[in-house]
């Protein structure tokens, strides 16, 4: 069968899949800038800023700063620099990155689970930080979920498995509330940590796997041909369909998130 929905894997990510559900993706966002405990910023880096809808959000609230969005795939700044040309858009891995000039707020929506190391790099984000500055951030935290087992079950499959490695490994455990408060509070004037489990709602069975299909399934299905994306495809929608049971054409998707936000002293 042909991977339904899905947009040709050239290794980068998708601004049209993952805006199919833009609405629903766009809430964590709006909750996180929600959290931010500025009236006023000058410098603010809306880091991982993906198709821009984030960094709309942060043009909105803060009409009088600079803002720059970063991202490191093409299709997603394209699409960011169309919809929001007064803002600066600029390819840069977060891994790696450093501000121009302190940063009033630095903002990360659902990035900074694919990069590595997080006891060096949230310290390391902090830094960026103008003193009162603010550095918000918001995670999936779906690794336990059934959509994210299945993933891992069938990337463990022999026919793809070598080739899946480095995917399997972009996505390690978050860390726990009491390890980010150890690491963060002692540089911080307020530290704001919690957890929220959303409710999406989609339309159909195989809209679950529509979600995923712009976000966490396009680093397995990438290094696979056609016809192998075909049968990871039918394998993932088997294994997840008794956990999401349709009633009357709608599914409940629950995504747990975190957040924290983070003012320096």
């Amino acid at each position: 069968m042909a991977v339904t929905g899905a947009e040709p894997m050239e290794g980068g990510w998708s601004a049209g899949q993952y805006s199919k559900f833009l609405d629903a993706r766009t809430r964590p966002a709006r909750d996180l800038l929600a959290a931010v405990p500025l009236e006023t910023a000058q410098e603010v880096t809306d880091l991982g800023s993906g198709p821009g809808n984030s960094t709309a959000l942060l043009r909105a609230r803060f009409g009088a700063a600079r803002i720059t969005g970063t991202d490191t795939d093409a299709d997603m700044l394209r699409t960011a620099r169309a919809a929001l040309p007064d803002c600066h858009f600029e390819a840069a891995d977060i891994a790696t990155w450093a501000a121009a000039r302190p940063q009033d707020l630095v903002y990360a929506n659902a990035s900074l689970q694919w990069i590595p190391d997080h006891r060096q790099l949230f310290p390391r984000l902090l830094a960026q930080l103008s003193p009162g500055g603010v550095l918000a951030v918001q995670m999936p935290d779906n690794l336990d979920e059934p959509t994210h087992i299945a993933m891992r079950e069938i990337s463990a499959d022999p026919r793809w498995a070598d080739r899946l490695t480095a995917a399997r490994a972009r996505r390690v455990p978050l860390l726990t509330p009491p390890e980010l408060h150890a690491l963060l509070r002692a540089d911080c004037r307020q530290l704001d940590i919690w957890r929220t489990v959303y409710q999406v709602e989609l339309t159909g069975t195989d809209a679950v796997t529509q979600w995923f299909l712009g976000s966490a399934l396009r680093p397995l299905l990438a290094p696979l041909s056609e016809a192998e994306r075909a049968e990871f495809l039918d394998a993932f929608r088997a294994r997840i369909a008794p956990f999401y049971p349709e009633r009357g054409g709608r599914v409940l998707l629950p995504f747990p998130r975190a957040f924290f936000v983070a003012t320096r002293a």
